[in-house]
């Protein structure tokens, strides 16, 4: 199952579905941003990067209701297409087109999908200003491209939405849950202590959000829950065996 893009997919195909329309950006764009390191102008966790961004792009198709889970034939755990409607941005199209031509096992999309994403969804964030790039010189002779913090503030209010909910309990929308899991089954949230310091109440936390239990608020996203869950997990098992 293919679908025609235009000329300028990124201008053409904004929708009323599309999470980046009113300026929401694509939880893979937000779980990037708060990989960045400022410190060190790098990206923490380089080495399961594309299983994690591919994570997080199925984790948004679930939070659109756009994926499901399937058993296989032999009782595998598989994620399909629910419905014939495609989502509206691209990135997103990509993997729900993957999906819907057949249901197919996560790790298998993860791993078909993912390595695609990380250059896109950094000029995204360049983009929006949230991360800007520096062109330097190196011994008066080499050029090199630097990463830095843009002035947009968005990955301060990110940090601070997931420390509230890691610390202090606050009950998560599912967006921010899902981030939250996505950032400790990717095995690199101790890289944000001290802003959220690694201690045993919040990996307690952390276990909780990655299991799917994200309280009463987010009772009716049952799907999104089950989805998002299976995906971190897959995650999990990814961050475990793929070397960093």
């Amino acid at each position: 199952m293919t679908t025609e893009h235009p000329d300028n997919p990124r201008a053409a195909t904004r929708g009323a579905d599309d999470p980046t329309r009113t300026g929401e950006p694509m939880l893979a764009e937000d779980l990037l941003l708060l990989l960045f390191q400022p410190g060190s102008g790098t990206i923490a966790g380089e080495g399961t990067l594309y299983y994690v961004l591919a994570g997080a792009v199925l984790a948004d198709l679930a939070l659109g209701d756009h994926v499901q889970t399937l058993r296989g034939r032999t009782g595998s755990l598989l994620v399909g297409a629910a419905g014939e409607r495609p989502p509206v941005d691209p990135l997103l199209r990509t993997s729900w087109e993957y999906v819907a031509d057949k249901p197919r096992g996560v790790q298998t999309v993860l791993a078909a999908t993912g390595p695609s994403l990380r250059q896109p969804i950094l000029d995204r964030l360049v983009e929006r200003g949230d991360l800007r790039r520096r062109t330097r010189k190196t011994l008066g002779l080499f050029t090199t491209t630097a990463i830095e913090d843009g002035d947009s503030g968005r990955r301060a209010r990110l940090l601070g939405e997931v420390r509230a909910v890691l610390i202090d309990r606050v009950e998560p929308t599912p967006r921010t849950a899902a981030l939250a899991a996505l950032l400790y089954g990717s095995g690199t949230l101790p890289q944000l202590d001290p802003e959220i310091p690694w201690t045993s109440p919040v990996i307690g936390r952390a276990e909780e959000l990655k299991d799917g239990s994200w309280g009463a608020a987010a009772s009716a996203e049952a799907v999104t829950r089950t989805v998002t869950a299976v995906v971190v997990n897959s995650v999990v098992v990814a961050a475990a065996t793929l070397p960093r």
